[in-house]
């Protein structure tokens, strides 16, 4: 690897299947792995910022602790505020009381740390950098918000929703941004293909905003061709994977505790098995 090559961790998302990711990275950093930055969409966002503030552990224990609470994941929380994620408690309550997250190590950390969101009034993706995760936790819960099921969140001067309805895996964005060593970690394992939603539902739910409808309307075409992007720089050696060894078979919100401790020891045994290959990529 040459010096001036910046490595890069790509996250996706995928809503609770994003707690396998929360095991590769607590092994990453049980060895020490760093990278110059990473970039997280949605459930990537997530677990990628206890990976840079070096909270080992933290993803697993508050999902494992709190997935049965209806105000963290739940369609009363829908009903009741339009959100299926309960702001308040998944933004402010867990972090700054229940289960602390650690924002001076975070903003001291020398890792560059970006979400991707989706911009609903250009229907395209903006990758965003967090450099003080408390003033900036409303773009942290823009790229986890999820569309039907959430608010548009307004930050920045923009309207934004859920990253991975307009770039699920930023590959080609971190590699413009200057990342050109990258590992990405997914969280569908290989073979899988997207199918697209019903034609006419962004058109009628999301009609104030017709670039965004249009975005979700070809969502599941930019992630097929995304996927098959990354497998061809995967055989050229130009990017190293890791994804699921076998489907994770979680619900969107999922309160079985053993399947979501399931998902997270698969990620750990998945990253274990490539950990001799990614210190190699990585010159370490």
């Amino acid at each position: 690897m040459k010096k001036t090559d910046k490595t890069g961790l790509v996250l996706e998302g995928g809503g609770m299947r994003g707690i396998y990711t929360a095991g590769v990275l607590d092994v990453f950093l049980e060895h020490e792995i760093e990278f110059d930055g990473v970039i997280g969409v949605s459930a990537g966002a997530i677990h990628g910022c206890s990976f840079v503030s070096g909270q080992k552990g933290r993803s697993i224990r508050y999902y494992k602790k709190y997935c049965n609470d209806k105000r963290f994941v739940s369609f009363r929380n829908l009903i009741l505020t339009g959100d299926i994620a309960g702001e308040q408690f998944c933004y402010h309550e867990i972090p700054e009381r229940l289960d602390p997250y650690d924002f001076e190590a975070f903003n001291a950390s020398k890792t560059e740390f970006y979400v991707t969101c989706s911009n609903v009034e250009t229907g395209k993706a903006e990758h965003l950098p967090i450099t003080d995760m408390r003033a900036q936790v409303d773009l942290m819960r823009a790229s986890a918000s999820l569309p039907y099921a959430s608010r548009i969140v307004r930050a920045e001067g923009m309207k934004l929703l859920d990253g991975a309805c307009t770039d699920s895996i930023p590959v080609g964005a971190f590699h413009r941004l200057g990342f050109r060593r990258l590992v990405v970690i997914m969280t569908r394992p290989r073979g899988y293909v997207k199918k697209p939603e019903r034609r006419w539902l962004p058109g009628i739910y999301y009609r104030r905003y017709p670039a965004f409808a249009r975005a979700l309307r070809r969502r599941h075409e930019n992630y097929n061709r995304t996927v098959r992007q990354i497998e061809r720089l995967e055989a050229a050696g130009k990017l190293f994977v890791i994804r699921p060894s076998m489907a994770l078979e979680l619900k969107r919100t999922e309160h079985d505790v053993k399947k979501l401790d399931a998902a997270y020891e698969l990620g750990r045994a998945d990253a274990l098995q490539r950990m001799e290959g990614i210190k190699k990529w990585l010159g370490i």
